[in-house]
């Protein structure tokens, strides 16, 4: 009797395929993306864009600046990208700053004036000139890993100085060199050079083996969300609130395959009120309860997590209106391709949960490889986040909001433009 039941389960499972996705795709799918995001190969890591400033111009610098930018983890910008061919100024440290709140970069690094006269320190309390790490508290690994690289290439791209200052504290702390020892020692700085020179005009990056070790005074500091009590709280908000959002406007959406298996539809669509009206009306519904549903989430973490909420209201209104359009327009798409609620269920639990895992609704966007993020700006997560980021988190104006809000208004137009394309089977049904 137990292989007549068993075979009897396979052919009910194989008959219901929602069953058989959530089964067997989705953890294939949710697999593979996680495996791309923790388990990628070396050259799939995400690089970290830093925007360079040398305020000193001299050897040293110039040194340093190359061996930063020899450096393959690492995006070096020394001036804005334009969209023009003209180049844009280089940065300066202001400007430097400001694109760091902006979003545009998590690091800066300000190389200041007289660098090259003291680049670095072998003694207690001789401090070399101290560079200006600048950072956006929200990325947590990059301003490390940038650190870390910067003394690298310090000391890989900066052999004669570091010789040079070697010496220069050896003869301070051990009572001098001999005649015979400075010679040596002036001798071997002048090979170096040469080497240096050759490897320049070359174009060779100088091998790790032939450097010397000292440290590079590094200052770090925070320009963005260094005043937030509760620094990721409006980041998970956010994430959270779209994903579940989303699951709202599916469910809310399958009325529609409800009334038209109870035969409402037909009546409803039998008086004067068209598909076309009857589908705004649900959308709208639909958008208002998605938005609701994001002001009190925002309003319980206002209450519990003190996230400062009241300050934002302009943005959260203008962010949480087009999200919510967008989301009510994407269940409305899904409730007019599927059949049957047991579809519906099965596909927007698969198309979600795979948007809120690239979107970046379970895992920061911004410590994923590059293509990995490329694939996230083409889901609703993506760009609602980065949009709920530019009002909670860096404080930016409304104005400021314009490349997400055009993009989640796009989104919403084009998906219900097709909900009501595929909704006319209904009308001749």
């Amino acid at each position: 009797m137990i292989i007549p039941i068993v075979r009897t389960a396979i052919v009910s499972l194989r008959r219901d395929r929602a069953a058989l996705a959530l089964s067997f795709i989705l953890p294939i799918v949710f697999f593979s993306i996680f495996a791309v995001i923790f388990g990628g190969q070396h050259d799939s890591t995400a690089k970290i864009s830093v925007i360079l400033v040398d305020e000193d111009h001299s050897r040293a610098s110039l040194d340093l600046v190359r061996g930063l930018q020899r450096e393959g983890s690492l995006r070096i910008s020394t001036r804005p990208s334009s969209k023009t061919k003209e180049p844009l100024p280089e940065y300066t440290a202001a400007s430097a700053e400001a694109a760091v709140k902006a979003g545009e970069a998590p690091v800066a690094l300000i190389i200041p004036h007289g660098f090259g006269d003291n680049p670095i320190s072998f003694g207690g309390d001789q401090g070399g000139t101290t560079i200006q790490l600048l950072n956006d508290s929200s990325d947590m690994i990059a301003p490390q890993m940038v650190a870390g690289l910067l003394q690298k290439a310090g000391m890989t791209s900066m052999p004669e100085v570091m010789a040079e200052k070697g010496m220069k504290y050896t003869d301070q702390f051990i009572g001098g060199l001999t005649p015979e020892q400075r010679k040596r020692m002036d001798g071997y700085l002048e090979k170096l050079r040469q080497r240096e020179n050759r490897q320049a005009a070359a174009g060779t990056t100088p091998a790790q083996t032939d450097s010397f070790t000292g440290p590079i005074a590094v200052k770090s500091r925070a320009v963005v969300g260094q005043n937030k009590r509760n620094p990721m709280i409006s980041f998970y908000a956010a994430a959270i609130g779209v994903m579940f959002l989303l699951f709202t406007a599916s469910g809310s959406a399958g009325v529609l395959l409800d009334e038209a298996e109870s035969g409402t539809l037909d009546r409803v669509l039998s008086s004067r009120i068209t598909m076309t009206k009857l589908l705004m009306g649900k959308l709208t519904y639909n958008t208002l309860l998605a938005f609701t549903q994001l002001v009190v989430m925002f309003l319980w973490a206002r209450v519990v997590f003190k996230l400062d909420f009241f300050t934002h209201i302009p943005g959260f209104v203008v962010m949480g209106l087009c999200t919510a359009f967008a989301v009510a327009a994407f269940g409305m798409l899904l409730a007019s391709i599927c059949r049957t609620r047991a579809q519906l269920g099965a596909l927007s639990t698969l198309l979600i949960l795979t948007m809120s895992a690239v979107g970046g609704s379970m895992f920061p966007r911004f410590l994923m490889p590059e293509a990995m993020q490329k694939a996230g700006l083409w889901t609703i997560n993506a760009w609602a986040i980065d949009g709920f980021t530019k009002v909670f988190w860096r404080d930016l104006p409304v104005k400021d909001l314009w490349p997400q809000v055009s993009v989640l208004l796009a989104v919403g137009i084009v998906l219900f433009v097709v909900a009501r394309r595929i909704a006319r089977r209904w009308e001749f049904a």
